[in-house]
């Protein structure tokens, strides 16, 4: 049975860190975890003035927004609050994450895109690479969860590459599952680069004998991954699709009506910081659920 034991929740008071509290309280009453609500005072020098400290005013001021932001946390969630400053908000977010032993991280994000993202980045972004936790990030068009009610993950989709990652998010899917009773449909996508694509097809080479064997035998790899006999409470589904992952991924959500996607990150190297932003970042973004994202180990 999966442990959460400590859920922390960064804020900025916006509808969407609102909506992400909603989540995190859901869980946290769930697993009967404690909560904790994370403000983070941004101190930053601007243009030639050095930055400006936190008064205590202001300090008792954010404290009275978080306790009036959290309001409608059930009571018998074990809450904290707190307030802290910094000039870097994710940096803060993870040594807060280490200091209260968080099992789970939950934020929302403004799913900024284009120039504006590439600008000022994204600090749910930034938070997940780094994260020494899973964290679940809840996009603007997630729909609300009442935070007094159980957690309803029905459809819960977990892309898989058949990596030591991806394996690991199979397995934090089904503990999901099996508590909420839910579907987990397990998909691997076919990704073909285009460049392979626009080259001549030289003679006599089958290209759809080729493509069905790949297909087949992603298939079974999959199938291989649905527990013998089956779990109890929880239903797995394999399925193969053909084209780029993140659309394949997004794709699946919509159609089969997923509630929450999981997906298994690996190493933190250069090359699996851009494989993170052509992928699960594009996920993050453009995901109408909230996406949940383990570490590498």
């Amino acid at each position: 049975m999966l442990q959460i034991s400590h859920v922390l929740c960064p804020v900025d008071f916006s509808d969407f860190s609102r909506r992400a509290l909603d989540h995190a309280a859901a869980l946290a009453r769930w697993y009967g975890a404690r909560l904790t609500l994370l403000h983070v005072f941004i101190n930053r020098p601007a243009a030639d003035l050095p930055p400006a400290p936190m008064t205590e005013v202001e300090r008792q001021r954010l404290t009275a927004d978080l306790r009036r932001l959290a309001a409608h946390v059930p009571f018998d969630v074990p809450l904290d609050l707190r307030v802290t400053e910094a000039s870097d908000i994710h940096r803060e977010i993870l040594i807060q994450a280490e200091m209260v032993s968080a099992d789970l991280l939950v934020l929302g994000t403004h799913g900024r895109s284009g120039f504006e993202r590439l600008v000022l980045g994204s600090v749910a972004e930034r938070v997940v690479r780094k994260a020494p936790c899973p964290t679940m990030v809840v996009p603007r068009q997630a729909h609300d969860t009442p935070p007094d009610e159980p957690v309803r993950f029905r459809r819960i989709v977990c892309p898989v590459d058949f990596s030591d990652a991806s394996v690991r998010a199979v397995e934090y899917a089904t503990s999901l599952a099996e508590e909420a009773r839910a579907q987990i449909i397990l998909l691997h996508v076919l990704d073909v680069p285009p460049e392979i694509l626009a080259q001549p097809i030289s003679a006599g080479v089958d290209v759809d004998r080729i493509r069905a064997a790949a297909v087949a035998d992603s298939q079974k790899q999959l199938e291989a991954l649905v527990p013998d006999p089956p779990r109890p409470h929880c239903t797995m589904k394999a399925i193969v699709r053909e084209g780029p992952v993140y659309r394949e991924i997004l794709a699946i959500a919509a159609e089969r009506g997923g509630d929450l996607i999981v997906m298994g990150v690996q190493g933190r190297g250069a090359v699996d910081l851009m494989v993170f932003g052509s992928n699960t970042a594009r996920v993050m973004r453009a995901a109408t659920c909230p996406v949940l994202v383990l570490p590498p180990k």
